[in-house]
């Protein structure tokens, strides 16, 4: 399970504002930032060691590009393409408008395991679906907060209902400290949405811990939190924690967007 939790639309100074929490097995290896691209545009993202690729990237324009997957019975075919290859290819480009009309064109579902995606930038943004066939499912959103997790947006599951609920909460109590402080708060939560274990559409049965935002279960949970803001003008502003964000503090990344790439491969 994994979670993106974005406003946009919202804030003049910060059009743009993602929290993400991956959710992943505690063993797989991972880099929790790193520079993926150096130029033409820049881009930021944690990196799968595994299978390559990234689950949410930020390019020095203000895109900003994450994923979910979507549960299988079957589990993950491991003969079709990483999905971490998709938040890169958003990424390439200026715009979100741009990135989702020419990728989308081109995309064929059915090289990739189903998942969700949010694709946003300063001016818009959208939700993408690759149920595994067919062409991609895009839809323009409108200004708000918008929440996905192993889930389709619409309508919304228990946990991204809870989780706005949680946000609601959660920047009425920040007050000045403002709207990312409030969502670095809803990444840190540890409160199942649903206090019982339940079987999802799979007939998988979950735990209940697997239901919060902070997930803590056997070998399995909350591997890093990520949040991006995307000022009005400007490079974004990104910071994350290589850990549960309820154990280990986000630090700030953004002076990758000037670091050396050579300098950062050696790393």
């Amino acid at each position: 399970m994994c979670l993106l939790i974005a406003q946009f639309g919202v804030e003049p100074d910060a059009p743009l504002i993602v929290a993400a929490n991956r959710d992943e097995l505690l063993d797989r290896p991972a880099k929790v930032m790193t520079i993926l691209r150096d130029a033409n545009p820049r881009i930021l993202g944690g990196r799968d060691e595994l299978a390559g690729g990234t689950w949410l990237a930020v390019n020095e324009h203000g895109l900003v590009a994450g994923l979910t997957n979507q549960p299988s019975g079957s589990g993950r075919d491991p003969s079709k393409r990483s999905r971490g290859e998709l938040p890169l290819a958003f990424a390439q480009y200026e715009t979100a408008a741009e990135a989702v009309r020419v990728v989308t064109a081109k995309l064929d579902p059915a090289q990739y395991n189903p998942c969700w995606m949010l694709v946003g930038d300063r001016h818009s943004m959208f939700s993408i679906g690759l149920s595994g066939g067919g062409s991609p499912e895009v839809e323009q959103l409108q200004p708000g907060l918008h929440v996905l997790e192993n889930a389709p947006l619409r309508p919304a599951s228990a946990k991204a209902a809870f989780v706005e609920r949680l946000v609601a909460k959660a920047k009425s109590n920040a007050g000045q400290a403002g709207s990312v402080a409030a969502l670095e708060d809803v990444l840190r939560d540890h409160t199942p949405s649903v206090p019982e274990p339940r079987t999802d559409a799979t007939g998988r049965v979950w735990p209940p811990s697997i239901s919060a935002a902070c997930v803590h279960a056997a070998g399995y949970g909350t591997r890093s939190a990520m949040t991006v803001v995307v000022p009005a003008a400007g490079l974004p502003i990104v910071r994350a924690a290589d850990g549960r964000p309820c154990e280990v503090p986000l630090q700030d990344f953004s002076d990758l967007w000037t670091a050396s790439w050579s300098a950062e491969m050696a790393g």
